[in-house]
């Protein structure tokens, strides 16, 4: 009713339907902590494409698993991934010094040896020039060259036109290079006169080289580790609004050897990153140590020693899964030479591709779930050794003729048969995250509210209106809307003591869709017909 009714007339008052739409969050957000050449450290870092991850972090790298494992997961169908670059503590970036009165010293955007590789240039024909002999003598052109790859003639350019010297101009250089350049930063005060130009009247630019950049002491795992209260290494995720899939890439990959070995993440990584997807509602894929393939005969034994000594279990393994074996794939930068790669990535890129083409209640495997960019696997495993593996919750990954390379399993490392765990399959799992997720953000306007039956009325309206809207899409088991799900808010889920205490009961269930793991084709002999 209105405030207050004055006048005789008609009053029109718009009344609230009590209709607030769920939207259901992304399902294949991969969230990637390694090492790479360069860009921001311990910072969450958005990317859609694999040429974000070039110019953000510098590209492929032989001493960066990571690099190779975005490659993969955008080349196998990804697009949306968070990149976490971690660092040595006494890393420290280069920096560029630019001669004049006073001498203009910048520093490279990130730390890093990547520095070396940067250099600066300078000149005075700016587009605010006044005329001949009266220019803004504050005024300057920057010019950036960053070389990729050592001794091949590639370069990145940036060219920052009139930047000033004056700090209450708009085009102040500190200012400049935050806003627009991803290479270079200005250190302490910029001097009050521009540097001396160090292009020649004929055009020859005489470029100004990098130096004391530096990766610091090797990385360890303590350093995917990070710290919490730092927001440092995995923790750095802590920033970001949300991830589904979690990849810990190798910190060290050995080139001098082929096929490349790996210091593989150890068993108090995985278990820390497992925690901390229990947190988000996410995923964590895990990698396989390349050594279990080796001696082949023992690759079995070694693959169920392997998942045992991970120590990966309890409930919380439901949030997690393991592919088995690693991948044999080129090397670019290796003179396109066959290596071996860690799966996670490509693993990832699936998923993702699953959840566009089918949706999160799909099971990620199968002959559509074929391994993109893969020339082999490090081995290849018969039905017989697939069945070894299976029932122990290790994914596997095959060879299967024509139709190419896929991954055949869909199990948690909560999957093991022995386990009789209700998240037994990856799609059901993700399911149940995926509508954790959705409700938990898309039930926040109900916080506040008068704890009785209109509200609870417009909860069932809303989340029911969700669930149905997902089993019109086939993520339920069920003919009708009756036997897929049910929403339960009344007060029989939240009794007078609920209500005093604060508390709002929603019971939401649901029968997920089973991937249909063992087909079995029963085939019959006829007798034929047995005259009477």
């Amino acid at each position: 009713m209105p405030s207050a009714l004055s006048y005789p007339g008609v009053y029109v008052e718009e009344v609230p339907s009590g209709v607030r739409t769920l939207t259901g969050v992304a399902t294949s957000i991969t969230a990637f902590v390694g090492s790479a050449t360069a860009g921001p450290t311990h910072e969450a870092v958005m990317l859609t494409s694999y040429a974000d991850y070039e110019r953000r972090f510098g590209g492929l790298a032989l001493a960066s698993p990571m690099s190779y494992a975005v490659r993969d997961f955008y080349l196998n169908g990804g697009a949306l991934a968070l990149v976490v670059r971690v660092a040595a503590g006494d890393a420290a970036a280069a920096t560029v010094t630019l001669p004049g009165a006073d001498d203009l010293v910048l520093t490279a955007a990130s730390v890093g040896a990547w520095g070396g590789r940067l250099s600066a240039a300078v000149d005075h024909d700016t587009d605010l020039a006044l005329g001949a002999g009266n220019t803004d003598d504050t005024r300057y052109n920057l010019r950036l060259r960053y070389q990729p790859r050592a001794g091949r003639d590639e370069f990145v350019f940036e060219t920052l036109s009139s930047v000033s010297t004056v700090a209450t101009d708009p085009r102040y250089l500190p200012l400049v290079l935050e806003r627009e350049s991803s290479l270079a930063r200005a250190l302490d005060d910029v001097p009050a006169a521009r540097p001396t130009s160090t292009v020649d009247a004929d055009g020859t630019v005489n470029w100004v080289a990098g130096a004391g950049g530096s990766d610091g002491a090797a990385l360890a795992n303590t350093d995917l580790l990070g710290n919490a209260a730092a927001r440092t290494g995995m923790h750095a995720l802590a920033g970001a609004d949300l991830f589904n899939l979690l990849v810990i890439p190798p910190l060290v990959r050995d080139v001098t050897t082929l096929p490349s070995t790996y210091t593989v993440v150890p068993a108090d990584v995985w278990q820390a990153a497992l925690a901390m997807c229990v947190e988000r509602r996410a995923m964590l894929i895990v990698d396989p140590d390349p050594a279990w393939a080796s001696p082949i005969a023992d690759a079995l034994d070694n693959a169920r020693n392997g998942r045992l000594d991970l120590n990966l279990s309890g409930p919380a393994a439901r949030n997690a899964a393991l592919y088995f074996p690693a991948l044999r794939m080129i090397d670019p930068l290796r003179d396109s030479r066959v290596d071996t790669f860690m799966p996670s990535g490509v693993v990832a890129g699936i998923i993702a591709r699953t959840d566009v083409a089918r949706g999160v209640w799909k099971a990620p495997a199968g002959l559509d779930a074929s391994l993109n960019g893969v020339q082999d696997l490090q081995i290849n495993l018969n039905d017989l050794q697939n069945g070894q593996l299976n029932p122990l919750g290790i994914n596997c990954l095959r060879s299967m003729g024509v139709n190419g390379r896929v991954v055949w399993g869909a199990r948690t490392l909560r999957g093991a048969d022995a386990s009789a765990d209700e998240y037994k399959y990856l799609p059901v799992r993700r399911l149940a995250l995926f509508l954790e997720e959705s409700l938990y953000r898309g039930t926040q306007w109900a916080v506040f509210e008068p704890n009785d039956e209109p509200l609870w009325a417009q909860v069932r309206l809303n989340v029911g209106a969700f669930m149905q809207g997902l089993f019109r899409q086939g993520a339920f088991q069920g003919a009708s809307a009756r036997d897929a799900y049910f929403v339960k808010c009344d007060s029989q889920t939240t009794t007078q003591a609920d209500i005093n205490l604060g508390v709002l009961n929603v019971i939401v269930g649901f029968a997920p869709l089973k991937p249909a793991e063992f087909v079995v084709i029963k085939v019959q002999q006829m007798a034929g017909q047995i005259p009477v």
